[in-house]
């Protein structure tokens, strides 16, 4: 993530952040037609300021400072009314729980809750309007055209909001378009440095590399006066989608990218913090095994824990273990597909709640595992996959997880060539950017999955 874009997410939560203690304010000058001061204001700051972290967490969980999501459509709002309602709940049974506190919620509440919807309806509004329409835009220009670039071009034609306008491509080749999308296409590097200078072009995005042509050296040599950044086809494209390019990678981007003696403290810190959190559900969780052991076998014959061979770190094979959510009648255990009729009803139920993965904490228990990773793949799936898909052995440099940066994508991914790709690129994303801020960002998403029953 570059820095304009964490300074974007860093305005949207202190506004978010400012309309929320607006938004209380207006609730107590209401409720009391005074102005709040004094008592009456202490009484409600600090309790509210402790929800207002609980609401700030709910909101990160449901992606709402996401920009590839905080977008002004229905979704983006139908997603931000849930999440105040659930806070809006916990807000009622934090103040219940703590009578002591002595502030009366139920009616400061709900005129509360309808002052800051409203108001943070509008300034989200605002904010991605002026983004998109008055706030300056980094006008960028891309040197080479591919289908990358094309792919690219569109997502930033789609998402103004990211605050990019390509302004034009600059194509030497044979492609005979004009165009593309209504992105002027140079092709001539005649008078280039005037044509970037004019229209104020901040960074240029390249697709070939310097030291291999003398003409795209000589040209970017000249443009040094005009304070441009320099930045190349794939970095922009994994700070812009969160996948890497396979297309342009090899050896050597392993090498440059990988540098596994630095993560030696954070593999220790990430080893504690599965171990510890896998205790803690399997004492919060034990209980209820039995129980769901007994809606399996009643519904469907066969054994409650589904066990089956994985590849884990370093190619290792081991045994992952679920709660079964397939009939084991007229079952080949092919790869899952999109509205499988093998899972059952209560299969269907245990896979979108993620409870058929409780029994994956035994596999982090046994260090085969960690919660956060690549998804452990079948070794007959990855053989198949490696020979038409480079590199792809790769994702397993780190140990699977039961969740993953490929997992809270949106996106379903199946066994298929073309799927296995784009999990491909998250995977390496992950490897190559995993930290402990990722980890956690990772595993709150996952619950916004669980808690919105999208699992896959």
């Amino acid at each position: 993530m570059n820095s304009k874009t964490k300074f974007k997410q860093v305005v949207i939560l202190a506004g978010d952040i400012i309309i929320l203690y607006f938004s209380l304010y207006i609730t107590l000058l209401l409720r009391y037609w005074e102005m709040p001061a004094g008592h009456v204001w202490q009484n409600h700051f600090g309790p509210f300021s402790v929800i207002f972290v609980v609401w700030i967490l709910i909101f990160y969980i449901a992606r709402l400072y996401d920009l590839h999501s905080a977008v002004n459509n229905v979704k983006f709002f139908q997603l931000a009314f849930k999440s105040i309602g659930i806070a809006g709940l916990l807000s009622i049974a934090f103040f219940y729980l703590n009578p002591q506190i002595g502030v009366a919620p139920k009616t400061n509440l709900l005129i509360y809750v309808l002052i800051f919807a409203t108001l943070f309806s509008l300034w989200r509004q605002t904010y991605n309007w002026l983004l998109k329409s008055h706030l300056p835009k980094n006008n960028i220009a891309i040197f080479g055209l591919n289908k990358m670039v094309k792919e690219l071009a569109a997502v930033l034609m789609e998402k103004p909001h990211l605050g990019y306008k390509v302004s034009f491509i600059v194509d030497t080749g044979n492609n005979e378009i004009e165009n593309y999308h209504n992105i002027p296409i140079i092709k001539t590097l005649d008078n280039l440095k005037n044509l970037i200078a004019a229209d104020k072009i901040s960074t240029i995005i390249l697709t070939a590399n310097p030291y291999e042509s003398k003409d795209l050296r000589e040209i970017l040599f000249n443009c040094l006066s005009l304070k441009i950044n320099y930045i190349n086809l794939p970095n922009f494209y994994e700070n812009i989608t969160g996948r890497v390019l396979i297309e342009v990678i090899n050896k050597m981007w392993f090498l440059e990218n990988l540098s596994e003696g630095n993560k030696n403290w954070f593999d220790i810190f990430k080893r504690a913090y599965d171990v510890i959190l896998a205790l803690i559900i399997l004492i919060l969780t034990i209980i209820f095994w039995p129980l769901i052991g007994l809606f399996i076998k009643l519904e469907s014959k066969g054994t409650i824990i589904f066990k089956q061979m994985r590849v884990g770190k370093n190619n290792k094979q081991f045994k992952i273990y679920k709660f079964r959510t397939m009939a084991n009648t007229h079952n080949n255990f092919s790869p899952t597909i999109n509205n499988d009729k093998r899972i059952t009803k209560l299969g269907s139920f245990l896979r979108k709640t993620r409870i058929d993965e409780i029994p994956q904490i035994i596999n982090i228990l046994k260090g085969e595992m960690s919660f956060v990773g690549p998804r452990p793949e079948r070794p007959e799936l990855i053989k198949g996959l490696e020979d038409k898909i480079p590199f792809y052995r790769e994702r397993m440099l780190v140990k699977p997880g039961v969740t993953g940066w490929d997992q809270i994508s949106g996106e379903y991914h199946s066994p298929s060539p073309e799927d296995s790709i784009k999990k491909l690129q998250y995977d390496l994303f992950y490897i190559k950017n995993r930290s402990i801020y990722l980890d956690l960002s990772i595993i709150l998403k996952t619950i916004a999955t669980v808690l919105s029953r999208k699992g896959v």
